[in-house]
This record gives structure tokens, C-alpha cells and sequence, in this order.
């Protein structure tokens, strides 16, 4: 990331963030009175940026084995509707500054972003519910190849009204059919991009190897009311969001009275979180690739580079490369459903001890992961639920503050 390579042509950016805002504070004192109240509009501004990045120290403090998880993804959007939130006080307290060019043109700018962001919104609903269809293949398996101790009382699974379905035998009956979901699983969980060659390979490992059934799944799989069009692309939409989001020039801060920083400061935010999403949540065309550039002085960059470099090298492992999502627990699922395939494709029958053991094991792995999916996911569809209204909220009240509130897009 040639982060640290910007160079700022303007004298007048050579410190960005704070150093900007003191500028602003130095000639804007020289002409007001300290009875204008302008130190609390300075106090204002730069808490706002230290909030932010507070927030987002927090969430790059995380490990490993939690970046990218379900409750990661949540705090992350609740890191975004605190600063949607705090930056909507700054405009309310500012309305009069919001109709004066050059504010009007940025504020403009933001909403504009704004409005590409409620389609990933809605995409990564999508992409929500196809994980939903992925843990229903799972819950088949379970009730296949589970006995009555594996998570009885937490799976709450009723398939066809049976919710007795777990069996202390393992009966080729019962490995045909968690096989059988286990391969629609892996044909669900290819990304685009691998599904050819891979499908062959893993239908290969399953004894299967049928295209036709390939396309009639895979076809299931991608038709799933998608609240997008066919045509749309997370990696374009992602493009259009971050275009033309640049530093604020010297000039435009102080002739917005310092406004000019927290509007670059949210757009930049946007940017981040609907890209995390994408990276996380399966959707449609994900591509990581976007420029994505914040100069280090801002006291909120280091964390936000932080997180943007782990999340790209996350992608680049080997193992990662391909997902359909970088969300930890789907990595999870692949990983235990694919070790448990390849388990059930090598036994023979009657089933020894030690294999049924090795079976059961596996099966109780799967459990926990599935447990994880069922008590996260519906929690994070209500949080991109209220992401997409308070959007929609800020940019009406924007609008109305402009005078503009009759016009629709």
C-alpha cells in the first residue's frame, strides 16, 4: 500500500488532520472574537476525529482468530452508526454552513456515496440469506451423521417434523444423505471464479463427478431473490463510492469553517465498512481491489490501514484465495464440512469403532460452527437493516437542512 509514499503538492497540506484544523483555528481566531464561539466548534471537530479514532483502535486490536468473525463484523457496524450518529449532530450544528459553497458541493459529494453504499447494504442481505440456505445443508448433516449427545439441546432442528433425528448407529443410509449435502454444500460455498475446475475435483473426492447437477445447483444457489441486478458488481459499486474521495484542501477547510474535515473523515469511514462487508459476506462479483488511501496523519489512519492491510493479506492465503467469503465462521464451515467429506468418502462399512468415534468428532465440530452461524447471523442482518435506514435517515435530513428535500434520485 504506498501509504506512505503521498506527497502532497500543496505547502498547505504538508500536516493533515489536526495540523488543518489548527490552521484553520490560527487564521479564523485572527479575525473573530473568542466570544463567537468558535474554540467549541474546534473542541467539536477534532473530538469527533479523536472518537473515531478511538473506535477504530479497538477494533484493530483484535486477534486473529477474531478479525473477520461474526461479533467483529457486528462491532464494526456499530463503530459505523456511532460515527453516522456523531457526525449527524456536527451537520445539525452546523446547518447554516451546509448551503455555502464549497460545503454544499462536499456534502453533496457524501450523500452521493451514501446512496451507492444501500446497495451493498442490500447485497449483503443477500449474501446473508445464502449462508442461511448453506446452515440448512448443515442441520441436514448433523441430523445424519449426530447422535443424541451432539448439541441436542441447542440445534432446536426440525426437518419434517422429526425433531428426534439424531441416531446412536451410522448406517450407510445415513452417509449417503449427509454426503449428499455435503456436496451441494461445496458446490454452494465455490466462489465464481473456481467453480470449474475445483467442482470437478471435489465431486471427484465425493465418488461424483456430474455436470448437470453441478449446473442445476449452482443455478439454485445464485437465483436466491437477489435484491440486486444480475449485471450489478460489489467490486464497481465499491469503485463508485470511493471516487473522487480525496483530502480537503487547505483552502476548502477554511472556507467551510473546518467541515470540510469530518465529511471527508465519514466518506472515508463509509468506504471502509462497506469494503470490510464485502470482503467478509458472500455477494455478488466481491473484488478487494480498490484504492483505498489515507494519509497517516490523521489521527484515525493508522487503524484503518491497519485493518485494510490484515483483511488484504487474509485474502492472499493460500487457503483464502478463493472463498466465497472471508467471514471466519464460513471459512470454519468449509473447513470442517470438507474434512468430514473426505471422512465419510473413506469408510467402509460396518463402520469400526474408532471410525465412528473419528465420525462423531467431526460432526461435533460442524456443530459448534452451526451453532455460531445460527446465533450470529440474524443479529448482523438487523445491524445492516439499520445501517441502510440510518442512511437513508441522514441523507433525508441532509437534503431537507439544503433545501433540496423535494428532490428525489
Amino acid at each position: 500500500m504506498p501509504a506512505t509514499d503521498y506527497q502532497e503538492s500543496s505547502a498547505a497540506l504538508s500536516n493533515i488532520g489536526r495540523s488543518l484544523l489548527s490552521l484553520r483555528r490560527d487564521q479564523v481566531h485572527a479575525m473573530e472574537s473568542p466570544a463567537d464561539g468558535s474554540a467549541s466548534h474546534e473542541v467539536e471537530l477534532e473530538w469527533f476525529q479523536r472518537q473515531v479514532a478511538d473506535r477504530f483502535h479497538d477494533l484493530a486490536s483484535a486477534p486473529s482468530d477474531e478479525l473477520l468473525s461474526l461479533p467483529w463484523i457486528r462491532k464494526l457496524l456499530d463503530v459505523f452508526l456511532c460515527c453516522q450518529e456523531e457526525f449527524r449532530v456536527i451537520l445539525f450544528n452546523n446547518k447554516a454552513q451546509l448551503m455555502r459553497p464549497p460545503m454544499d458541493r462536499l456534502i453533496a459529494d457524501f450523500y452521493e456515496r451514501s446512496v451507492k453504499a444501500l446497495d451493498v447494504c442490500n447485497a449483503i442481505r443477500d449474501g446473508i440469506e445464502q449462508i442461511r440456505e448453506w446452515q440448512k445443508l448443515l442441520e441436514i448433516v448433523l441430523c445424519a451423521l449426530g447422535d443424541s449427545d451432539v448439541n441436542n439441546t441447542n440445534m432446536n432442528i426440525n426437518i419434517k417434523g422429526n425433531n428426534n433425528c439424531y441416531q446412536r448407529s451410522l448406517g450407510e443410509g445415513q452417509f449417503r444423505r449427509a454426503k449428499k449435502a455435503l456436496i451441494d454444500l461445496a458446490i454452494g460455498m465455490l466462489d465464481e471464479k473456481d467453480s470449474g475446475q475445483a467442482l470437478a475435483h471435489r465431486n471427484r473426492s465425493f465418488g461424483r463427478n456430474n455436470k448437470d447437477y453441478h449446473h442445476r445447483s449452482l443455478g439454485h444457489f445464485r437465483s436466491l431473490s437477489w435484491s440486486v441486478s444480475r449485471s450489478w458488481s460489489a467490486a464497481r459499486q465499491l469503485q463508485a463510492i470511493g471516487n473522487n474521495l480525496s483530502v480537503p484542501r487547505g483552502n476548502e477547510v477554511l472556507a467551510t469553517n473546518g467541515l470540510a474535515m469530518p465529511v471527508y473523515t465519514i466518506g472515508s469511514v463509509l468506504l471502509f465498512v462497506m469494503w470490510a462487508l464485502v470482503a467478509a459476506i458472500p455477494c455478488q462479483d466481491r473484488g478487494l481491489q480498490v484504492h483505498f488511501y489515507v494519509p497517516r496523519q490523521f489521527l484515525w489512519a493508522a487503524p484503518i490501514l491497519s485493518l485494510h492491510e490484515r483483511i488484504m493479506e487474509e485474502s492472499k492465503k493460500r487457503d483464502r484465495k478463493n472463498a466465497c467469503g472471508l467471514l471466519r465462521e464460513i471459512y470454519q464451515m468449509e473447513k470442517c464440512s470438507r474434512l468430514l467429506g473426505e471422512l465419510a468418502d473413506s469408510v467402509q462399512f460396518p463402520l469400526s469403532e474408532d471410525k465412528e468415534r473419528e465420525v462423531r468428532q467431526k460432526v461435533k465440530e460442524l456443530g459448534h460452527v452451526s451453532d455460531a452461524m445460527r446465533e450470529g447471523l440474524e443479529p448482523l442482518e438487523r445491524q445492516v437493516r439499520e445501517v441502510f435506514h440510518r442512511i437513508v435517515r441522514s441523507r433525508t435530513e441532509g437534503l431537507d437542512s439544503l433545501g433540496r428535500g423535494d428532490n428525489h434520485e
